[in-house]
């Protein structure tokens, strides 16, 4: 099943939800001794092993962090090759000053902002359906 190309019905349709919980980036060089289960996200780079879990999963393993973040999903099933979604949200989220990291995984993107802005977020990604 493909996702959605179109850009004005991918921002009119996006309809963001809020994940509930504090979530933070780690990175480890052995991601073994991590449960797979407590983790949302795992990326590979060169320097380590970017991890995204949630706040109290990395403070029970002592993990470091800097940065604490709200995760809001986009519901709309959004086509990996669609083109301006990720633009227009982030742009309008710069506009007031607000940072995002995206993930773009199969069905949906996924955004992750500094967790005390996350309600202007939610505020801003819902004009465009209005």
């Amino acid at each position: 099943m493909s996702g959605e190309k179109n850009l004005e019905v991918l921002l009119q349709s996006m309809k963001p939800k809020f994940n509930t919980g504090e979530y933070v980036f780690c990175v480890v060089q052995n991601a073994h001794d991590v449960p797979l289960e407590n983790v949302l996200l795992l990326f590979r780079e060169s320097e380590g092993i970017t991890l995204v879990l949630k706040k109290e999963v990395a403070d029970a393993l002592q993990l470091h962090y800097d940065f604490v973040a709200a995760w809001i999903s986009l519901t709309v099933h959004s086509a990996l090759e669609a083109v301006g979604l990720t633009a227009a949200f982030s742009g309008a989220l710069a506009q007031d000053g607000i940072s995002c990291n995206v993930v773009a995984a199969f069905y949906h993107d996924h955004i992750f902002v500094k967790y005390q802005d996350a309600t202007r977020a939610m505020e801003i990604l819902n004009q465009f359906s209005n």
